[in-house]
């Protein structure tokens, strides 16, 4: 390796893309990933079609995508009383060119892995090596101080250094060294994955209750002989967040005793949350936590991207959709631009501002919007939803957000390929 490959440091959703995208058009590169191994970790995202279409532009066809997801076909949000609020196709039904995926984030993870490996070989990525900071050079390039699992120190050099490495992000730490604290709004979101037979469609999103106390209810898999199907729910309430996060930390295992009495009452003829909470086979407990938008999320050869740039609320199903944009955004302006500073400002100048507006939103609750106007409005009970919010308002609500996070469907389905079949850097 040279200096002038580009230094990946995190090797999660949008790290693997970034590497994947690099070797695709032949931009040198090696991933720094701080934990030793790889493993399939975490429960339900949702692939929004934007970042699906990239997917597709990097050869993971459906066939692929379903070996790790599903895809998703409607999207709808209930009322308290478990009446229907508004509901809309999603992916392919709805007109999209490309489908929307509902994904076992660890199996997508561990998909993303192991085709970085086929394609790039072994020395693409250094398991066990963490970015500790990096120095700019005086001649250009960079250098980047990593530590290895045994504890030992050295420096790598490279033409440019991309900082993937998350919401407690060291490179986004050196390049904003006054940044406030992670943000914490005071929704806890208790977390698991049951067997179980899908609401509505056979894929369908359900959001249900109220703007501070719902649940989220999705298929990752699809249906059994049986008609069940590997389900991932999402148990939320907003508390009091004066005194800060009560917890050691952000995410652990718990169990389901120690929040399930919070949604009792969420029992309907379509729905039966306790006992769906009952057959779960895990619950994890994490706080809903952002960070607040910065003025740039590039230091000359450094760039930032995926949660190191817009940690956001999972509200919009949109995090790690946004990370994979992010990396390709990111090699169409390489192969513009070359391997250089050039090419991350001008990164920076089409994503940082438009998706600091998204981080917003969805910290305001996104398209989780409706159920504060609704609780405003009717505390979240009503007969006829028109007489509460008109279809048109509803319409209005949800296109704007769309608009703002990516994937307005005419838009989408009208904009050119990120990156052309074929291009290659030079």
């Amino acid at each position: 390796m040279t200096k002038e490959r580009v230094i990946i440091a995190g090797g999660g959703i949008g790290g693997l893309t970034l590497a994947l995208t690099f070797h695709q058009i032949g931009v040198p590169f090696v991933v720094l990933e701080s934990s030793p191994e790889m493993r399939p970790l975490g429960v339900g995202i949702n692939l929004q079609p934007n970042a699906v279409r990239e997917l597709f532009d990097l050869g993971f066809d459906a066939g692929i995508l379903d070996t790790v997801g599903v895809p998703s076909r409607e999207w709808a949000l209930v009322g308290l009383n478990g009446r229907e609020v508004y509901a809309e196709s999603r992916g392919l039904e709805a007109g999209y060119r490309w489908p929307q995926y509902a994904v076992h984030r660890g199996k997508l993870h561990m998909l993303l892995h192991q085709t970085l490996l086929e394609r790039a070989g072994s020395e693409a990525i250094r398991l066990g090596t963490r970015v500790e900071g990096y120095s700019r050079l005086p001649e250009g390039g960079v250098v980047a101080t990593v530590r290895d699992s045994d504890g030992s120190t050295s420096e790598i050099s490279g033409s440019l250094l991309i900082g993937a490495d998350g919401i407690h992000s060291v490179v986004r730490a050196q390049m904003h060294p006054d940044q406030p604290p992670i943000h914490w709004g005071g929704a806890v979101m208790w977390r698991g994955t049951v067997q179980a037979k899908p609401l509505r469609t056979e894929s369908s999103f359900v959001g249900l209750g109220t703007h501070r106390h719902r649940m989220v209810i999705y298929p990752i898999s699809g249906t059994d002989a049986d008609g069940t199907a590997l389900i991932n729910w999402i148990a939320e309430v907003t508390m009091d967040n004066s005194d800060g996060w009560p917890e050691d930390s952000w995410f652990k295992e718990v169990t389901i005793d120690s929040f399930a009495h919070h949604f009792d009452a969420f029992r309907y003829d379509w729905l039966d949350v306790p006992s769906m909470l009952r057959e779960a086979d895990c619950a994890y407990m994490n706080a809903m936590i952002d960070r607040d938008p910065v003025s740039t999320w590039v230091d000359g050869p450094v760039a930032l991207m995926g949660d190191a740039a817009h940690a956001m609320h999972p509200t919009g199903s949109n995090g790690a959709s946004q990370a994979i944009v992010d990396a390709r955004v990111m090699g169409a302006a390489m192969l513009e631009h070359g391997v250089t500073p050039q090419a991350l400002s001008a990164y920076d100048d089409q994503l940082c501002s438009k998706i600091s507006e998204v981080v917003l939103r969805n910290r305001s609750a996104g398209p989780f919007g409706l159920l504060n106007i609704l609780h405003e409005r009717c505390e979240g009970v009503f007969d006829d939803i028109e007489a509460v919010i008109p279809r048109d308002e509803r319409d209005e609500f949800m296109g704007k957000y769309k608009a703002a996070a990516g994937f307005a469907i005419e838009t989408l389905n009208s904009t050119p390929p990120t990156i052309e079949s074929g291009a290659k850097l030079g």
